[in-house]
């Protein structure tokens, strides 16, 4: 993009700035735009399996009910409350919001669209993803209310204990694909299964790995059964009970984003992200642009997010815990050992 500018006559200093912003405003909108329909798309989806009919009203279909849910918070007054510390409870929904954004950088929508394609892009995703934590503590700090104080020590602990398995789980991927690089993960993916199928998640040894993320992403990103940090009944909405207009929407953009974010990682790390399912030349998948399979792999999850949402009910606090310490940490950790193991003695590394 910075040749094109270029180009039209511009210095490569100037043509670098307007690409490397024009970027981010690719990915940023799009992700903003996908953010208020997956919030439409997970309503009819809970709808469905209560057999309700979800959102119908505004708009076709009522596709435009999360703009008018939008609007309707954009118009709302900002209350803080008197005993709230102003300045960090203004700043949390920010950083939550902007670190929701910031992990997008590296993901890449095809074998040349990527806005960052850094050799380190997994190792980014997990150092950003690990700061989205300070928003939800700051906040629960700042509101200056038992409620919300208790829910930002779970979500500090929840998030801790599954980033752990989780990072352990990248190990094996990163051993398996030889880089860091997310779009080396994609390729090293590329026939993998059985020869044909374009996915780690195919492999004998990382199958069960894929299991254990999917289920600590919906701890990552406090997702039912895992929204200990919003249980209603116990803590009226958490961290955000004290939050309102704006300052509560970029809570909810924030953890959509992270949502989404979750998604894709599954389906990068694990099933050949912008690679089409099947690596057969006769048939016509690497015809369809790379973006079009990655899309349709993270609206698969989303859809899995959503489902277990509406099926699966909320943990207890000490089963969620001893899901993430004592089943998940041992069980990662002997992968590592396992699947280096089976590298080593296979010649993997030579």
């Amino acid at each position: 993009m910075t040749d094109f500018f270029q180009s039209w006559g511009m210095t490569y200093e100037a043509a670098w700035l307007i690409a490397t912003i024009s970027g981010i405003l690719l990915i940023a909108l799009p992700l903003m735009l996908a953010v208020a329909m997956i919030i439409y798309v997970d309503r009819k989806v809970w709808a469905a399996m209560a057999l309700r009919r979800g959102p119908n009203v505004v708009g076709p279909f009522g596709l435009l009910q999360s703009f008018a849910d939008g609007l309707k918070v954009f118009l709302q007054e900002t209350i803080i409350p008197s005993a709230a510390n102003k300045g960090l409870f203004l700043i949390a929904p920010i950083v939550t919001f902007t670190v929701a954004l910031l992990a997008w950088a590296v993901i890449p929508f095809g074998p040349d669209a990527v806005l960052a394609d850094i050799n380190v892009g997994l190792l980014y995703v997990l150092a950003i993803s690990s700061l989205g934590v300070y928003g939800v503590v700051v906040a629960g700090w700042a509101s200056n209310s038992k409620y919300p104080f208790f829910s930002a020590m779970r979500a500090a602990a929840q998030m801790i204990s599954y980033e752990v398995s989780i990072g352990f789980i990248l190990i094996c991927v990163v051993l398996w694909a030889g880089t860091f690089n997310m779009n080396g993960i994609i390729e090293a993916q590329r026939g993998h299964g059985l020869g044909i199928v374009n996915a780690f998640a195919f492999n004998i040894l990382l199958f069960p790995l894929w299991v254990m993320f999917l289920i600590s992403s919906l701890a990552e990103t406090a997702r039912a059964p895992f929204d200990l940090t919003e249980a209603e009944s116990e803590l009226v909405a958490g961290y955000q009970t004290e939050y309102s207009s704006m300052s509560f929407a970029l809570f909810w953009l924030g953890e959509y984003a992270n949502v989404l974010l979750m998604c894709a990682l599954n389906a990068i790390l694990f099933f050949g992200g912008w690679l089409p399912p099947l690596n057969v030349d006769w048939l016509p998948g690497y015809y369809i642009p790379g973006w079009i399979w990655l899309f349709g792999k993270i609206f698969f999850f989303f859809f899995v997010f959503s489902w277990v949402k509406a099926t699966v009910p909320r943990y207890r606090y000490d089963q969620l815990m001893r899901l993430g310490w004592k089943i998940f940490l041992p069980l990662s950790l002997l992968f590592v050992v396992i699947i280096s193991g089976y590298l080593m003695a296979t010649g993997h590394f030579s």
